[in-house]
């Protein structure tokens, strides 16, 4: 069993590495230009550096190339491990705005830094650095507590602010982010603690679990640094969603109005997704803007009445009431349409048969610009459907 579970482990080692250098390149642009993700990018980019010197077959050809090869590459090992620990505090500290902390992390990670050098050097002369088994810890007990209480000192309280904080901030991206991180760095003490039972008490029986504690905490916290991608990938979609889904309406509005658009439309619906006229996150804005506008203009074709008329009529087709506000504004956006485009007079001010429903209300008020692209999309749906097909007769 406790074979089979460092088996399992030491599987996961080249998985755990992958993932972390893939977040670590994906989030390089926005973390390298954002100062409070900057110390979570460094946390995790010196933990895969550090895990990839641990690799099974890293560690293996290290030692086929001599005694002062292993020694080298342990000690880096080792020093981009704690460099890792002091980027986690340093990442605390800037996520919880810690002037005090951010300062004590620099200040802590230089003096463990230093004092493993100076340990390292003052041990006689030895290769890789190693907890065995059996026997001593190579190069010395002393390094290897240094070692320790800087992981374990550094991931208590990372794991204890990123709770602490992960429940008080209302973004959730952030608060998954911090417990994903902060799950991950629990992985990583446990890691430690097991190799300070060893040392202190020769303790092993945590040993054959390392291997899986190491690079579950590696996914964990490639995962945590993807967290914005992820949020950011889902609003796309969302966004792109909407846009496709505005298409119909938009088109035959803009059609009638052209000039509430600010570029000129593309040739097809795909087109416009693919390679769209405005910034991508500005593309369902930009619908819903035109939409509204060109809304306006056309409520001077909507002769009055109509819009109560409409309402009456899409009722007695089974629609929802939920929509049935939605499902009359489209069918009279129609009729509207048709006016404009025949070239008929139109109505200004009061004279206008078209009160703008409460989403759009709001909206140009001031209110939520998602309400009204929801609501614009129940108009888009219920603009293709049959029960607009028919004109409203004047009563």
């Amino acid at each position: 069993m406790a074979a089979d579970l460092t088996d399992f482990g030491n599987w996961l080692a080249v998985p755990s590495v992958v993932c972390l250098w893939l977040a670590v390149l994906l989030r390089a642009p926005g973390a390298l230009r954002s100062p409070q993700q900057r110390g979570l990018w460094l946390a995790v980019a010196t933990a895969a550096a550090a895990m990839t010197l641990n690799l099974p077959d890293v560690v293996t050809y290290a030692m086929t190339r001599g005694a002062a090869y292993a020694h080298t590459i342990g000690l880096v090992r080792n020093l981009i491990g704690v460099l890792s620990a002091g980027a986690v505090l340093y990442f605390v500290a800037a996520t919880t705005r810690g002037r005090r902390l951010q300062l004590a992390s620099c200040a802590a990670t230089a003096a463990w830094l230093g004092t493993l050098v100076a340990l390292d050097a003052a041990a006689p002369g030895h290769g890789t650095h190693t907890m065995p088994p059996v026997g001593d810890p190579v190069p010395s007990l002393a390094y290897w507590l240094v070692l320790i209480a800087a992981h374990v000192i550094a991931n208590t309280v990372c794991v204890a602010l990123c709770w602490r904080y992960s429940r008080r901030t209302e973004s959730r991206g952030l608060a998954a982010g911090l417990r994903l991180f902060g799950l991950g760095t629990a992985l990583a003490g446990l890691f430690w603690l097991a190799y300070l039972l060893k040392a202190l008490f020769a303790s092993t029986w945590a040993m054959p679990a390392l291997p899986l504690l190491m690079n579950l905490h590696g996914l964990l916290r490639a995962a945590a640094i993807l967290v914005p991608t992820l949020f950011t990938l889902r609003r796309t979609f969302a966004d792109v969603a909407t846009a496709w889904r505005l298409w119909p309406l938009w088109r035959d509005l803009v059609e009638a109005v052209p000039h509430v658009a600010l570029n000129k439309p593309r040739s097809g619906r795909v087109t416009e997704l693919l390679w769209p006229p405005v910034p991508r996150n500005l593309l369902v804005y930009r619908k819903v803007i035109e939409t509204r506008d060109a809304i306006l203009i056309l409520g001077e074709y909507v002769r009055p009445g109509a819009l109560e008329q409409a309402r009456d009529h899409v009722a007695g087709h089974g629609i929802p009431e939920q929509r049935r506000t939605a499902a009359a504004l489209a069918r009279v956006l129609k009729d509207a349409r048709r006016a404009k485009l025949a070239g008929l007079p139109g109505q200004t001010g009061e004279a206008s048969g078209l009160e703008l429903p409460a989403a759009i209300q709001s909206s140009n008020e001031g209110g939520d610009l998602a309400d009204e692209a929801r609501f614009l999309v129940d108009v888009a749906e219920a603009y293709t459907s049959p029960a607009t097909t028919e004109e409203v007769k004047a009563p």
